[in-house]
């Protein structure tokens, strides 16, 4: 379980110019470390909070039956986590754990909607970070319902090497099992298919880390795959 933690790395706080408002903010946030492999939250738990993402590398998934899990994306340093509990969104919808020793800020939703109202580009900011993610989520549905096994391992692969989440080394704190999850297929064919694209000179394999060493090809397949 995490302990609370005292931090000097401000994050989203430097948004805030009202020193009325970041007094409330102090008195109704909590800074939480977390050990690699731990939950942070879980998928119907009740969601009191905002998570705020101060350091560290946090993978988002759904669990959709007994030992299966959908990977839905990660978060990094300087994202949010459960922010639809602002819009009265009271159950969290996803379950996330920390890849990595991870530090992250639980706010108290209502303070946190009260700073946006009253500070219009840091919402600004934080609406066009959600509406990325959105996209996303569509890109999901699609990976799911109409790709072949190949496109949806491509189409994991390229969102998985986005130079955000390369400059964080993630395949590094990834499993194979992580990588199926992410598209959606098993194990064995995430192996499988990976080993293809490394003999098609898509990617190159050293250990756990994934290069990829042919985007057009990869794009080409995601699309038609």
């Amino acid at each position: 379980m995490g302990e609370p933690e005292n931090s000097t790395n401000k994050g989203f706080e430097n948004h805030i110019q009202d020193s009325r408002q970041l007094e409330i903010l102090q008195e109704n946030k909590t800074r939480v470390s977390y050990l690699k492999g731990e939950n942070i939250f879980k998928q119907g738990a009740f969601a009191p909070y905002v998570i705020y993402v101060v350091e560290g590398l946090v993978k988002v998934y759904l669990q959709t039956g007994y030992e299966k899990q959908i990977n839905i994306s990660l978060a990094k340093s300087g994202d949010f986590l459960a922010f639809s509990s602002i819009f009265g969104e009271n159950i969290h919808t996803y379950s996330t754990q920390a890849l990595k020793d991870s530090v992250i800020c639980m706010i108290e939703k209502e303070s946190l909607k009260e700073i946006l109202l009253k500070n219009p580009q840091f919402a600004l900011e934080i609406t066009s970070k959600n509406y990325r993610n959105e996209r996303h989520l569509f890109e999901i549905i699609k990976n799911v319902s109409y790709k072949q096994m190949r496109g949806k391992l491509a189409s994991s692969l390229l969102y998985l090497s986005q130079e955000e989440f390369l400059k964080e080394d993630v395949f590094s704190f990834l499993t194979r099992q992580d990588l199926a999850d992410f598209a959606s297929i098993s194990t064995e064919s995430a192996i499988k298919f990976l080993k293809e694209f490394e003999k098609e000179k898509i990617v190159a394999l050293k250990g756990k880390n994934i290069v990829i060493t042919d985007p057009d090809k990869m794009e080409n397949i995601s699309k038609n795959g």
